[in-house]
């Protein structure tokens, strides 16, 4: 992984399960040093070909939002979904169109990184990321700014609802206490690691992700980077947060409700698309596509595929060929896709289990699960035109 460096920082608030790989590049709203794609059409354009004003067809699982156990830290959408169910990430795409170039991106992937097309060569699973449900009447916490993680008008400047107990991305110890701050401390992050730490706060209706983050063991010291601020009440249209708006992921998406969770597999339904993530060098430079809202300084061809880039297992992929629990993940992979979300080397992201209510071990699944499915298993969906990447994000921050 890198990561990279904004050109504008403000001033903002001051206060007083570990990874098996980086996952991504983070967030960057410089132009002169992000990633940038294009989208699945081979033709740029200024925007894309949905109305902003509206979402894509909402048929979504009969889910809804506000269910949660407060008891535990556990968020996991088997407990209900983080956004209604007309949100993007619940379409079933099943039936979408194929985008032009479909069968070029995915006979290039393979090209590019044999031999199934993925960064690591195979489809391999990430268990890094973590979501903590943060109880109704958490205390909130300001945190000093990290300018060098920090982009605006982009990033968010809240203050964050932390639950003792609670674990950051690449956390370098074993569980916390219940009554500690110690997860939240990230080993990685001088060495400028992701460190993503991910909220989800259903009694105030927000999801709260953080690029960046560390609480510091010893000092206590709360420190941050590039927080982005959702309202879960909300179905937000293809502008998302704002266009040329990045958040904790350089596309500019949510992350928490595309991760799979084992409770999801346990359960035998994954009810939204998945997050995936492949090298700067396998995104196509200076586009993105709709739903993205953003892209970096990415160096993939025009037969790459661009941040917001939609991707679906096929009907005919012999999935009873898999595991009982891979099979799950290839059945959303066919109903719902997987969309690009950020840079990275390990393709699927899944939610860690170490607050989970079922382990990954319990549903069988481990990062090698889905290593046979290779790109060109996949078709990539029709999302429009692609857009330029001009970094010129318009949009007034979160403060409180």
């Amino acid at each position: 992984m890198s990561s990279e460096t904004a050109s504008t920082t403000t001033d903002g608030p001051t206060t007083a399960g570990p990874s098996s790989d980086p996952t991504t590049v983070g967030p960057t709203s410089d132009p002169t040093a992000g990633p940038t794609t294009s989208g699945p059409t081979s033709d740029p354009t200024a925007g894309p070909t949905t109305d902003p004003g509206t979402t894509t067809d909402t048929t979504g699982p009969d889910t809804t939002t506000g269910a949660g156990d407060d008891s535990t830290l556990c968020a996991s959408q088997a407990e209900g979904l983080f956004f209604p169910p007309d949100a993007i990430w619940y379409h079933d795409a099943s039936n979408d169109a194929v985008a032009p170039d479909s069968a070029a991106i995915t006979q290039w992937m393979v090209q590019d990184s044999p031999p199934n097309g993925w960064g690591t060569g195979t489809m391999r699973i990430d268990f890094s990321i973590t979501a903590i449900d943060a109880p109704a009447g958490t205390e909130k916490r300001p945190y000093e700014l990290d300018n060098d993680y920090y982009y605006s008008p982009d990033c968010d400047v809240a203050p964050i609802p932390l639950p003792p107990g609670g674990v950051v991305e690449d956390y370098p110890q074993d569980i916390p206490p219940a009554d500690s701050f110690e997860g939240y401390d990230c080993s990685g992050y001088q060495d400028g690691a992701d460190c993503h730490m991910i909220v989800v706060s259903r009694s105030e209706q927000r999801l709260y992700e953080i690029y960046h983050a560390t609480l510091d063991a010893q000092s206590e010291q709360f420190t941050a980077g590039c927080l982005a601020l959702w309202d879960t009440s909300k179905t937000y249209d293809l502008d998302g947060r704002g266009q040329q708006c990045t958040s904790a992921d350089a596309a500019g998406f949510p992350i928490a409700p595309l991760l799979f969770s084992a409770e999801e597999v346990a359960a035998g339904e994954i009810n939204h698309a998945i997050r995936f993530i492949l090298p700067n060098s396998m995104i196509r430079a200076k586009k993105y596509v709709a739903p993205a809202t953003h892209g970096t300084n990415t160096t993939g061809p025009m037969t790459s595929i661009p941040y917001g880039g939609h991707m679906r297992l096929r009907a005919d992929y012999p999935i009873e060929d898999l595991s009982p629990g891979a099979q799950v993940i290839a059945k959303a992979l066919q109903k719902y896709g997987m969309y690009m979300s950020d840079g990275g080397n390990i393709a699927l992201t899944a939610q860690s289990d170490v607050y989970g209510c079922a382990t990954w071990a319990d549903v069988g699944v481990d990062s090698f699960s889905l290593e046979d499915l290779k790109a060109t298993d996949f078709e990539v969906i029709d999302h429009g035109p692609t857009i330029d990447v001009t970094y010129e994000c318009e949009r007034t921050p979160v403060m409180e």
